[in-house]
């Protein structure tokens, strides 16, 4: 295994006293996928929450390309290439899509962002094509792209994927499995969460299996 881009050792995370996450200890090397396979309710989003700050956490490591963590604010991610996307998409349903997937970019002030956005729409042409629609028009599955499209923006060095395939229809599962698949060849470190590995399977080079909050490899 290479030089991690991403090292986590002895992560704790409690919720009102109760443990999720126990004594984690995972590394991601550059330029890999690796996935996060767990039941619901294993901890597979708290991990993922953890790694964007967005929970409190205590923890002996949390690097990424070497840089604490633990000493950088969630808002700080963004500008790190440190990127996320929920389960459950979070786009503005007032706002067009082109908006939402620039959201990213105001709020972090991404230097390149007309650049990213051209570059995101050769990935997605399916996403250009309905740019100027509002989020609220859109499928499940369209959301989920958009949404996937919104995490591109500022995620160039580590991309954290929550369940991409729940609830998305069969075609759009397999259209969300060939951008997740050029994203690896063009290599992106990236984590993906699943509940089981039936999409997977074929596009990650480690596992990591999650339950009650306990991390193995393999």
């Amino acid at each position: 295994m290479s030089q991690p881009l991403l090292s986590i050792q002895n992560l704790n995370v409690a919720i009102e006293r109760i443990p999720i996450l126990r004594d984690v200890c995972m590394d991601v090397p550059k330029g890999s996928m690796v996935g996060l396979i767990g039941r619901n309710g294993a901890g597979k989003t708290t991990l993922m929450r953890s790694i964007m700050g967005l929970m409190q956490v205590e923890a002996r490591k949390m690097e990424v390309a070497g840089e604490n963590l633990l000493k950088v604010a969630a808002h700080g991610r963004a500008s790190r290439g440190i990127s996320y996307l929920p389960e459950d998409r979070r786009l503005i349903p007032s706002l067009t899509v082109e908006e939402n997937v620039l959201l990213p970019a105001w709020a972090n002030n991404i230097p390149d962002a007309a650049k990213r956005l051209e570059w995101i729409y050769s990935l997605m042409p399916e996403v250009r094509e309905f740019r100027e629609r509002r989020a609220l028009q859109l499928s499940g599955g369209q959301q989920k792209l958009v949404a996937l499209a919104r995490a591109l923006m500022p995620g160039r060095t580590l991309l954290l994927l929550d369940e991409p395939f729940e609830g998305v229809a069969p075609v759009l599962s397999r259209r969300l499995t060939e951008v997740i698949a050029t994203l690896r060849k063009e290599g992106m470190s990236i984590i993906l969460s699943e509940s089981d590995d039936a999409h997977s399977a074929d596009l990650v080079d480690h596992v990591f299996r999650i339950e009650r909050g306990v991390v193995t490899a393999g």
